[in-house]
């Protein structure tokens, strides 16, 4: 990743997906708030220090009204067919809005991720869990992803929702594309145009025969007159079902990733259970599943670290630089599961903080625990230089994570 003081750098080199992080460091130690390009050819001003990123996260001249953020696209990107990026019917949703419509759309499904209703998961997850470790035992090498860490969480929020579990494969394939920051636009679009068709039917489903699901209550909510249209429907289930697997898949793989290269905290962790709370904190500072909260814009012209931004600009934060901040963490390079937690911004801040962020939390305790316990000798399959990272700008995660569980515990 090259680039003189003014020039645009290009983010999400190969440099930058296999380690973000020294380059993060550099950027926050010289140039904390800089121009970077995105790889669809967009220029966005990018923030990095812990302080800045909370500021911007809570700042109320900072917006992410979609319509709008469509038009300043299509003001700064003069390719027709990248301009599609915020145009599609899968981004009338709550994390692309401000209040009320915002306070509004979260209210809808807010009650189906209180803290009690999240618990009340607990046995079905610990269910689930135990069925896909069941299933790895004897194998002499497996990808943790597909055996594990994607099945949990996406057959948990395909229960929660009413969706088919024989179609969680579909959403994979079309959450993977449409997070990959792919320059191959009609392959993009596909992707939303398959999904949103495909939750259109659901919903037709739904109307017809009625279930005891998240799914259902929406569709009931919109028949009622709940001010919930058509568009922020379809949005809506997008946002649940693509957020509702993609942290926890990521929070597992970057977690278990962390722990085999670090033997020490492995050892700890292993020694004493009662840490692994405190670790899944530790596992969110440390390689977060959310590498860049989603966009933003400025209403007005925005004053952060020093630098000024114009009014009308896209701006990305960068949780994963916040979280590695010296200022704000002692020895931030370090993984230490003994780290007292809190403060990190994994899940955001302010009001678009992540609704999810109990059940990921839940579900990554599970299975972390539940995995460690089972499988005692559990040890990587390839060098950690050999793993190849996704290329997308939000997500932080693993193509695949071969590893060799070893005998199961007696």
């Amino acid at each position: 990743m090259q680039g003189t003081d003014t020039a645009p750098i290009e983010l999400f080199d190969p440099d930058f997906v296999r380690d973000p992080h020294p380059i993060l460091a550099r950027l926050r130690n010289e140039q904390p708030v800089r121009e970077v390009l995105l790889p669809r050819g967009l220029k966005v001003w990018l923030v990095t220090r812990y302080e800045d990123v909370r500021a911007v996260l809570a700042a109320p001249s900072v917006s992410k009204n979609v319509r709008v953020a469509q038009e300043l696209f299509e003001r700064h990107n003069t390719n027709p067919e990248a301009r599609r990026m915020f145009s599609d019917a899968l981004s009338a949703h709550m994390l692309n809005s401000d209040p009320p419509d915002h306070t509004r759309l979260r209210r809808l499904v807010g009650k189906a991720f209180t803290a009690r209703r999240i618990e009340e998961l607990r046995p079905r997850i610990e269910e689930i869990t135990e069925g896909l470790l069941g299933a790895m035992a004897g194998k002499d090498e497996v990808d943790l992803l597909d055996a594990f860490a994607f099945p949990l969480p996406i057959t948990v929020i395909c229960e929660l929702l009413g969706v088919p579990q024989e179609d969680r494969d579909d959403f994979r394939t079309w959450s993977n594309t449409l997070l990959s920051g792919s320059r191959d636009i009609e392959m993009v679009s596909g992707a939303a145009t398959a999904m949103a068709e495909y939750l259109t039917k659901l919903i037709a489903d739904k109307r017809a025969n009625p279930g005891d699901d998240m799914v259902t209550a929406l569709v009931q909510a919109r028949d009622e007159g709940d001010r919930l249209d058509e568009n922020e429907l379809v949005a809506m289930l997008f946002l649940l079902l693509v957020a509702g697997h993609e942290t926890t898949v990521n929070l597992i793989g970057n977690g278990v990733l962390a722990l085999l290269r670090h033997p020490d905290q492995l050892a700890a962790l292993r020694a004493d259970p009662s840490l692994l709370h405190g670790a899944i904190e530790e596992f969110l500072r440390y390689d977060g599943p959310v590498q860049l909260a989603t966009f933003r814009f400025t209403t007005q012209p925005l004053a952060v670290g020093g630098t000024v931004i114009p009014e009308g600009e896209f701006l990305l934060v960068s949780l994963s630089s916040a979280n590695r901040d010296p200022e704000k963490f002692a020895e931030p390079d370090r993984l230490d599961v003994t780290r007292p937690s809190g403060g990190h911004v994994a899940f955001g801040h302010g009001i678009h903080y992540c609704l999810g962020a109990p059940l990921a939390r839940l579900e990554g305790e599970i299975a972390i625990g539940r995995l460690l316990s089972r499988f005692p000798e559990l040890r990587l399959a390839a060098e950690p230089e050999e793993l190849t990272w996704r290329v997308s700008t939000i997500i932080r995660g693993l193509e695949t994570l071969p590893i060799s569980p070893g005998r199961p515990a007696a």
